[in-house]
């Protein structure tokens, strides 16, 4: 049987703690910051952890990944 394929856009995008968890970047923090809060654009620096619903969505893209 071959191997599975990454989606490329899921690796380049998403990554995988030790623990199984799924790290993103930040939404909404492309364009039009001069609309938002201050407050709003601190919280949105840096990554975050996926819900665990998105996650088992995302781990179906990258089947090297799971724990």
């Amino acid at each position: 049987m071959p191997k599975m394929k990454t989606k490329s856009s899921a690796k380049k995008r998403f990554k995988v703690t030790a623990t199984g968890k799924v790290i993103a970047t930040q939404a909404n923090k492309s364009h039009n910051m001069r609309k938002r809060s201050k407050r709003q654009i601190r919280n949105q620096r840096g990554t975050t952890v996926l819900p665990e619903m998105e996650a088992t969505r995302i781990m179906q893209f990258m089947p090297y990944n799971h724990k």
